[in-house]
């Protein structure tokens, strides 16, 4: 008798797991936080990038500060980023990733394009950053 109790409270548990993680919450969205200067040529320089987020929906939880707000000022430092940056964006955190080729991105500055001063311009693209996010919206 004792063994088919065991057994019997066995298959509970386990059916109660079972339950609970059919109905577990769902995992958060990625955060996208863009820090930058809200002149004119940032603000058209992120506007592809805004759109797509904007077509996300609440997949993606995007968080807008101000380069020069204090807030601002010390996400940096606690990135240890240091200088004049117009433009950093971040994905859970993080600016620094790896492309599917192996090579490194970061998405600090101006992404790269046509248009942008080569002193500003970065090594990363809207698509660098889609490519990070799209396999955590599936």
């Amino acid at each position: 008798m004792k063994f088919a109790l065991s057994t019997r409270r066995q298959w509970l548990l386990s059916a109660a797991a079972l339950s609970l993680s059919a109905h577990a919450a769902p995992a958060m969205p990625p955060v996208v936080e863009i820090i930058a200067f809200s002149h004119p040529p940032v603000h058209a320089a992120l506007v592809p990038l805004r759109e797509w987020l904007g077509k996300q929906g609440g997949k993606v939880k995007v968080v807008e500060i101000d380069m020069e707000t204090p807030a601002a000022e010390k996400r940096l430092q606690a990135l240890g980023l240091k200088g004049h940056l117009p433009i950093v964006v971040l994905v859970d955190g993080q600016y620094r990733y790896k492309r599917a080729d192996g090579s490194a991105v970061e998405f600090v500055n101006f992404p790269a394009g046509p248009g942008t001063m080569p002193g500003i311009k970065g090594a990363w693209s809207d698509a660098d950053v889609q490519a990070v996010l799209k396999p955590r919206l599936q």
